[in-house]
């Protein structure tokens, strides 16, 4: 996964995390909510990077 990419990833789910906290305190549906959408932000990037390592693997063969 590039520089970028990564970065914006990285931001991405923080925010949804730092979101996740604050909302605790307000709304419990809306925190949990979050969380699940943080988690899966998160397994999507993991993901990705793992598609993009094998996309370069089979072009370098």
């Amino acid at each position: 996964m590039n520089k970028p990419l990564g970065l914006l990833f990285a931001v991405v789910s923080m925010l949804l995390l730092l979101g996740t906290a604050i909302s605790i305190d307000y709304n419990g549906w809306l925190a949990s909510g979050l969380a699940v959408l943080a988690f899966a932000f998160i397994g999507w990037g993991f993901t990705l990077k793992s598609k993009m390592a094998k996309r370069q693997e089979i072009r370098q063969r």
